[in-house]
Parts: structure tokens; C-alpha cells; sequence
């Protein structure tokens, strides 16, 4: 059974706080650092990627990463779907920050996805930039924001796997490991 989009609201805040406690206990995102959020918000109602995108969706989803936003002091960029050839939504002081590159394109629920098109026209001063390099991010939808992270990723196991009916994963980067068999990580005591 379909449950009504009210239902679905409420438990998509519900999950989005489950979610945010989780990266907030996993201490792995730092005041300054880049998040990404690649989100289908049909997969969310239970729909095909790309198929029902959904503002009412979109809108508890942006409202739950701000709250993310607020308790980290990250800097959220979202992503849009590949008829936009993914690129995101930032902050104007985010692309200066990080010297991004600035595209011309406005996304809208049919070419952009609903998830970004909401960000688009909810944030203080959103640009659409190319390209970017997230220092942790999350995928709602199996939307593949893979190629926005820092190498190395890492997995962060997600007590909730899921927003609505849409599969969600979750990963951070860290430095990389260099060296061979002499490499030492951490001063010996």
C-alpha cells in the first residue's frame, strides 16, 4: 500500500534525524568540509529513479540537511541528476572557497531533479557548479555521487538503510595511505 505524502513526510523526517545521528556520532565531518547529497526523490516514494520526482519530498530532505548543516558547520552541495551531467548546487561563498567551477544551467525537477531544483531556489545564493570534491557525502536513491568524493572513501555503516523506500549509503574520505612495509601512521609512543 502507497502511503499518502503526509505519511511519507513525517517518516522521511523521522529517518533523515536517524541519519543525521549517525553522522554526528561518527564524528567524521568537520566544520569547513564539503557534503554531498545525491537524492532520486522517486525512489523515495517507491518509483523508479527519475520517474516521480517530488518537491514535497525534496523539501523535508533540503530542511533535514540543513539541520545536518547547522549541527556541523559543513558546506552541503546537491547533486543533480545526469541530465545536468550531475553537477551541483553550492552556495556562491562555496564555489569561491573552493575555486569551483561556475556552469550556466538552472536546474529544474525535469532536468536537474527535484532534489536539486528545491536547493536551487531555497538557498541564500545558489550557483550551479561543474564539478566538486566532497569530503563525505550521502546517496539516497542509489544516485552514484561517487565521482564528487575524495579519495580514499571510506563506507560509513548507516544504522538506517533506507529514506522511504529509497536504499541509502554513506562515506567519508580519508588521507591516503602511503608507504610500504617501513610506513608508520601515528608517532610511537
Amino acid at each position: 500500500m502507497v502511503k499518502n505524502m503526509s505519511d511519507l513526510q513525517t517518516d522521511i523526517k523521522s529517518h533523515l534525524e536517524e541519519l543525521n545521528h549517525d553522522w554526528l556520532r561518527s564524528n567524521r565531518l568537520k566544520h569547513g568540509q564539503i557534503f554531498v547529497l545525491g537524492c532520486s526523490t522517486s525512489e523515495v516514494a517507491g518509483e523508479r529513479i527519475g520517474t516521480s520526482g517530488s518537491e514535497e519530498i525534496a523539501e523535508v530532505i533540503f530542511w533535514g540537511m540543513q539541520t545536518l548543516q547547522k549541527e556541523t558547520g559543513v558546506h552541503l552541495a546537491f547533486q543533480c541528476c545526469e541530465h545536468l551531467n550531475r553537477s551541483l548546487v553550492v552556495e556562491q561563498n562555496t564555489m569561491e572557497r573552493f575555486n569551483l567551477t561556475q556552469v550556466s544551467a538552472v536546474p529544474i525537477p525535469k532536468a536537474g531533479g527535484s532534489m536539486a531544483s528545491y536547493a536551487y531556489r531555497h538557498m541564500g545564493n545558489p550557483v550551479l557548479v561543474e564539478s566538486i570534491t566532497a569530503h563525505a557525502g550521502m546517496d539516497i536513491g542509489d544516485t552514484f555521487i561517487g565521482m564528487h568524493l575524495k579519495q580514499v572513501v571510506v563506507p560509513l555503516r548507516l544504522k538506517r538503510k533506507n529514506i522511504g523506500e529509497a536504499h541509502v549509503t554513506a562515506g567519508f574520505s580519508r588521507p591516503k595511505l602511503i608507504g610500504g612495509e617501513r610506513a608508520v601512521y601515528s608517532i610511537p609512543e
